[in-house]
């Protein structure tokens, strides 16, 4: 069995359509509250906040990286 990264919890993954899902010993989906701050947390960056210098130097990043393989 896995464990839940953040509060060690045994879970199971479980597909529910096209997302994986953690379930619980009891057949509950597992939510903790480390699980949900770490969520909360998240930044978001809009495309717009990028200047065009930014975008084309990860742009030539990704490109340098698909080559070698």
């Amino acid at each position: 069995m896995a464990k839940c990264k953040y509060c060690q919890t045994e879970v199971t993954w479980m597909k529910d359509g096209r997302k994986n899902v953690p379930v619980e010993g009891d057949g509950g989906i597992h939510k903790c509250e480390q699980m949900l701050k770490m969520r909360s947390s998240l930044k978001t960056i809009q495309p717009t906040s990028l200047s065009p210098e930014e975008i084309a130097k990860y742009e030539q990043a990704m490109n340098e990286k698909t080559k070698k393989k």
